[in-house]
C-alpha cells in the first residue's frame, strides 16, 4: 500500500470528526440485526465499530451488556466487575449505558473514582489483584475502548477472572446471546438510569491511579531509574493513562516532559498514519512524527495508545521497531529477574525470529501462538509464563516476585521497562538491539497487503485445513510447514513455512478481501526479497489450484 502523501503531517480541521453527529448517532441510529456488519462480532479485541456506520450504538452496548450479566450468571461469577474506558468520544457513552445495564442487574461495579479514564492493563492488573488468594467471589471487567483505532470508532472487551481478554469460546456465547437481544429488539434487556446508577450502593469508587502506581515497583526497578536522572519525553497520546504518567513523575520523581495529556475526543493534535487517517498507532512512525521530531531532545521518548495497552519506544536513533524492543526486553529480563528456569517466554507466530535465538540463548522454552494476546492470559495468570510479547507491539511480564502483573497488555510498565533497561545498562533499547544482531543475526522483516479475489479467500480454508508439501524456500531447506501453532496447537487461518534462516507466513484478513504475507530473513533484505517472491508465486498457485 502506497504512503499517503500528507503521512506524518499534523491533522488539519478537515482531517477532524464532528462529535455531536457522531454521538447523537450512538443514541439515534438502529443497528439493523439481519445486517451482518451491524451484528455484535467480536474479535481479537472485544467488538468493536462506528455509530456512523451502525456498529456501535447504544443498542449493542445494552445487548452486550446483558449478554456479559447472563454469562456471569452460567459461570458462577460473582463478585465485581471493573468497569473502565478510555478518551475515545463513543467510549464515554458506552460507558454510561454498561453502568446503568450492570447496576439494574444487582452487580458490583468497580470504576475509577473520579469518573476518569482508565487503562486496560490495570483493569487487568485490578483484576488479578482482587482475585489473588479467592477460590469464589471472583472479579471480572469490562474494558470500553477500540484501542488505537481512529477517533470515530468504539470497542468494548470482556476480561474474564484471569485478567487478560477472553478467548474465543467465552465471546461466541456473549456474542450469541448479544445478538439475539438484538434481534428481539432489546426485550429482557434490564437498564437504570445514569442518575440512579451512580447513586448505587453497588458502585464502588475505587483510585486505580494510586493504587497501580505505588505498585510499580514491584514490576520496574523503579530506584535504577531514579538515580540515573533521565531526561524523557512522553506522548500520552490524549489516552486513557495521562493520569498515571502525571502520578508516575510527582510518585518517584522522575525527570518527564509530557506532550498530548489532555483528553481530546477527536485526536486534533496526532500527526496523520501512513494512510492518511487519525490513528493513536504508537508503532507507526508517521504516527508518532510529532515525538520524533524531538528524539535528539531527550534520553528517551515514549508513547502509548488510548487504551494504554501497547507502547512506543523513541530513542535517538529513532522509532524502536516493536520486534526489535520485544528481543531487548526479553534478553534483558532473562538476565536482571530471579525467575525461575522453567518459566517460558511467549511470542506471536508472526514475531521476530530473533525471538526465538534470544530466548534459546536465555535457557528458556517458547511458546509460540496465534495472532492474539488472549492466547497467553492463562499462562500469565498461572505464572508459567514470564513474558508474552506480540509483534503489533504489545506485551506483558511477570512482576520482581513472580507473580502476575498484568494479563493483558501494559503498555505502562514496557515503557518504564526500556527506561530502567537504559538506567541499569546505561544503552538505549536500539543500542541494546545492534549488540543483539551482532550475537544472533540481522533481522529483515516485512508484512505484504495482497489483494484477494472471492475465490482465493475462501479457498483459504482448505489451504490451512490440508497445507501443502514444500521442500524447500529461497534456496533453503524447509524445516516444517505449520497450520498450527506449536505452543498450543490452535488453528490460525493459514500456514507458517520455516526455513534455518527464514519464513513466511499467510493469513487472510477477517475484514477485507486481503491476505497477509509475513516474512522474514536472517540473511539479509536480498533473502527477504526472494522469500516474498516465492511466498507469492506459491499462493497464487495453491489458491487457484
Amino acid at each position: 500500500m502506497s504512503k499517503h502523501p500528507r503521512a506524518g503531517t499534523l491533522a488539519s480541521k478537515d482531517d477532524l470528526i464532528n462529535i455531536p453527529a457522531l454521538m447523537a448517532a450512538y443514541y439515534v441510529n438502529e443497528p439493523n440485526p439481519g445486517k451482518t456488519s451491524e451484528q455484535v462480532s467480536f474479535g481479537t479485541s472485544g467488538h468493536r465499530g462506528s455509530a456512523l456506520k451502525h456498529s456501535f450504538n447504544e443498542a449493542h452496548i445494552l445487548a452486550i451488556s446483558q449478554a456479559i450479566v447472563a454469562y456471569r450468571e452460567e459461570q458462577g461469577i460473582t463478585g465485581p466487575i471493573m468497569l473502565g474506558k478510555d478518551t475515545h468520544a463513543l467510549s464515554e457513552a458506552a460507558f454510561i449505558t454498561a453502568l446503568e445495564v450492570f447496576i439494574a442487574n444487582g452487580l458490583e461495579v468497580h470504576i475509577q473514582a473520579d469518573l476518569g479514564y482508565t487503562p486496560t492493563p490495570v483493569i487487568s492488573h485490578a483484576i488479578l489483584t482482587y482475585n489473588r488468594g479467592r477460590t469464589e467471589g471472583l472479579a471480572d471487567g469490562v474494558v470500553i475502548t477500540p484501542s488505537h483505532n481512529p477517533p470515530q470508532d468504539g470497542g468494548f472487551k470482556y476480561n474474564p477472572p484471569h485478567g487478560g481478554p477472553a478467548d474465543g469460546n467465552v465471546t461466541k456465547v456473549i456474542e450469541k446471546y448479544a445478538n439475539a437481544i438484538l434481534s428481539s429488539e432489546l426485550i429482557g434487556v434490564n437498564a437504570v438510569s445514569f442518575a440512579q446508577a451512580k447513586k448505587s450502593k453497588r458502585v464502588k469508587k475505587i483510585d486505580w491511579v494510586q493504587s497501580y502506581v505505588a505498585s510499580l515497583e514491584n514490576v520496574i526497578d523503579m530506584s535504577a531509574i531514579q538515580q540515573a536522572g533521565l531526561h524523557v519525553g512522553i506522548d500520552a497520546m490524549g489516552g486513557a493513562g495521562a493520569a498515571y504518567w502525571r502520578a508516575i513523575k510527582a510518585e518517584y520523581n522522575l525527570d518527564i516532559t509530557l506532550f498530548n495529556d489532555h483528553a481530546d475526543p477527536s485526536f486534533s493534535f496526532m500527526a496523520l498514519d501512513k494512510d492518511g487517517a487519525i490513528r493513536m498507532d504508537c508503532s507507526s512512525a508517521d504516527a508518532m512524527a510529532s515525538l520524533l521530531a524531538l528524539k535528539g531532545d531527550f534520553d528517551l521518548g515514549l508513547g502509548n495508545d488510548p487504551d494504554y495497552d501497547r507502547h512506543g519506544i523513541v530513542t535517538p536513533d529513532g522509532l524502536t521497531n516493536p520486534n526489535h524492543y520485544l528481543a531487548v526486553a526479553i534478553d534483558y529480563l532473562c538476565s536482571h529477574r530471579d525467575w525461575p528456569a522453567e518459566k517460558a517466554i511467549g511470542k506471536t507466530l508472526v514475531s521476530s525470529a530473533i525471538i526465538d535465538r534470544v530466548v534459546a540463548g536465555a535457557g528458556r522454552s517458547l511458546m509460540e501462538v496465534p495472532v492474539g494476546f488472549k492466547w497467553f492470559a492463562e499462562g500469565l495468570a498461572a505464572g508459567e509464563l514470564a513474558f508474552a510479547g506480540e509483534e503489533s507491539a504489545g506485551a506483558s511480564f511477570l512482576d520482581r516476585q513472580g507473580q502476575a502483573w498484568s494479563t493483558d497488555k501494559d503498555g505502562i510498565i514496557l515503557c518504564l521497562l526500556a527506561m530502567e533497561i537504559q538506567a541499569v545498562t546505561g544503552k538505549s533499547p536500539s543500542a541494546y538491539y545492534r549488540e543483539l544482531e551482532a550475537k544472533y543475526g540481522q533481522s529483515s522483516y516485512a508484512r505484504l497487503d495482497c489483494k484477494a479475489t472471492t475465490a482465493e479467500m475462501a479457498a483459504f480454508a482448505d489451504l490451512a485445513e490440508q497445507p501443502p508439501a514444500l521442500s524447500t524456500l529461497a534456496g533453503e531447506p524447509v524445516t516444517a510447514v505449520l497450520n498450527r501453532a506449536p505452543g498450543n496447537q490452535a488453528g490460525f487461518g493459514g500456514i507458517k513455512v520455516t526455513t534455518e534462516n527464514g519464513w513466511f507466513a499467510v493469513r487472510p484478513s477477517g475484514t477485507e478481501p486481503v491476505y497477509k504475507i509475513y516474512a522474514e530473513s536472517l540473511k539479509g533484505p536480498e533473502h527477504l526479497a526472494a522469500i516474498q517472491a516465492e511466498a507469492q508465486q506459491r499462493l497464487t498457485e495453491w489458491l487457484q489450484a
